[in-house]
């Protein structure tokens, strides 16, 4: 399949404080990859560079095949690749119908749909993600769940080869989470490639067949999920002590 994301020795710096220190990984075309660390470990800022939202101090980012650095996120978004954020945003008060088809109206999207098409895009993508039944809804009335399977939806509007999911279950319950993973792993199906982050060690460690670890802005690991839950320098990491997670 080959290649779709390639991260060469990048760092970010904020004055006095290395986020992301020289870090180096690869993601293949289709593949899930997970990214876990504690705190403060410098995954969200890694998030940012590699999505436009923060220039690199140093170092370069790929995507397929093209060299992305610096460039601004609407640039890298009609490239293909989209992403969501810990903190979830909408336009409140427009309906979950209107704030897809905001998304598919980017040139991307366009291109994919049609112009004609877009509420018939947006339409498909809520029940994609099992919100049709609210599309004319606002999403300020939803529950927080809804509107995680919102920010992805929107994300799936600019019709992205890649998907950088920070956070995707934070803040919900158990059910919500397997409604999560199960939206997550059927686009890994349809061949969207995935990139996710998250505290909730447990619904990640168990959704993705990669891992890599973050600590004080380094990888510090890389494996399959077992092998990176027993790695010393990952549970000295999280927990402080060389115990398998709970």
């Amino acid at each position: 399949m080959g290649l779709i994301l390639e991260v060469k020795n990048l760092t970010k710096k904020f004055g006095g404080l290395t986020a992301v220190n020289d870090v180096n990984f690869e993601i293949e075309r289709g593949e899930m990859l997970g990214l876990i660390g504690p705190n403060g470990a410098g995954k969200t800022t890694l998030f940012h560079v590699i999505s436009g939202f923060e220039k690199p101090t140093s170092g370069t980012v790929f995507f397929d095949g093209v060299n992305i650095t610096g460039k601004k996120p609407f640039q890298i978004v009609n490239m293909g690749m989209a992403r969501t954020f810990q903190l979830v945003k909408s336009f409140h008060y427009l309906s979950l119908l209107d704030n897809v088809s905001v998304a598919c109206l980017s040139p991307r999207g366009k291109e994919a749909f049609g112009a004609s098409g877009i509420d018939e895009a947006a339409s498909s993508i809520l029940t994609s993600v099992g919100l049709v039944d609210k599309a004319r809804l606002p999403p300020v009335i939803l529950p927080h769940g809804d509107l995680r399977k919102l920010q992805i939806g929107k994300a799936l509007g600019t019709n992205p080869e890649m998907l950088l999911l920070d956070e995707p279950f934070s803040g919900l319950v158990h059910e919500e989470k397997e409604g999560i993973a199960k939206l997550i792993r059927r686009l890994k199906d349809e061949g969207v490639t995935i990139f996710v982050t998250g505290h909730v060690l447990r619904e990640l460690m168990t959704l993705v067949p990669r891992v890599i670890a973050m600590h004080h802005g380094r990888l510090i690991a890389e494996g399959s999920p077992q092998e990176v839950a027993n790695n010393k320098v990952v549970l000295e990491a999280y927990l402080g002590r060389g115990e398998g997670f709970a």
